[in-house]
């Protein structure tokens, strides 16, 4: 018998409404959670493009909550958030629902943990990484990037082996650090976060399983899921 739905959720990227890594998402949602993806299509070949649009981020994040009738929004993408100074506070002031980003999202996961020194894998060139590394710095996060993609595009999806060996290389050549943390979905590293915390021996936070946690716990819902990470598995409360 089919779950009738109870919780429906924006799921709000500034580029695309339909993106290949949106697939490994699903199998985390319970079936009576409804995901919502609507693009506001504010960037195409650059990441760069989603820049200084914060005025219309909110308008149009507001306007589709309405119109959806959605119990709780997440507004994807590092790059949205760093390229638009402020935009976390807008939306907190125009939305009367919950909410999240994807680096407020993941700060949380990572302060549950107490974790205060992570690597972090991007698919962003150095100057995106930097960026993302400040407005960690700013929340108390400690973040070694040695690791960036040469030119910013939107990048190609990378299987789970390629993930994996990213990931395995990389900590071998960051200084020591408490977790990984996967920032920008297409790394898509949702099927191999199990594999990556048992045999790299380290917590792995990504950002999409960390957006859908945080929504669903600000809503007072708790989904632990195994087989894609410490966090879904666990499911810890949200800190204060």
């Amino acid at each position: 018998m089919t779950k009738s739905i109870t919780t429906k959720i924006g799921f709000v990227s500034g580029g695309k409404q339909s993106m290949p890594h949106y697939a490994s998402f699903t199998p985390l949602v319970s079936k009576d959670v409804r995901i919502d993806h609507e693009g506001l299509g504010l960037y195409g070949a650059s990441l760069y493009e989603i820049g200084n649009q914060k005025e219309t981020i909110v308008r149009r994040v507001t306007e589709l909550a309405g119109q959806h009738g959605w119990n709780g929004v997440i507004v994807t993408a590092a790059p949205t958030e760093v390229l638009n100074p402020g935009l976390y506070d807008a939306l907190k002031a125009a939305l009367a629902i919950p909410f999240t980003t994807a680096l407020h999202a993941c700060v949380a996961a990572l302060r549950v943990y107490g974790y205060k020194r992570v690597l972090l894998l991007t698919p962003f060139d150095a100057r995106l990484n930097e960026l993302i590394v400040r407005h960690l710095e700013n929340a108390g996060v400690t973040a070694v990037a040695p690791h960036s993609f040469d030119e910013l595009r939107v990048p190609q999806k990378m299987s789970g082996d390629e993930v994996f060996e990213l990931t395995r290389k990389t900590i071998d050549a960051a200084s020591k650090v408490d977790a990984i943390y996967f920032q920008g979905a297409v790394l898509d590293p949702i099927k191999v976060l199990d594999r990556i915390e048992g045999e790299l021996g380290m917590t792995a936070i990504a950002s999409n399983p960390a957006m859908l946690w945080y929504i669903l716990s600000s809503l007072g819902r708790r989904d632990p899921i195994a087989g894609y990470g410490r966090l879904l598995s666990e499911w810890p409360k949200l800190p204060l």
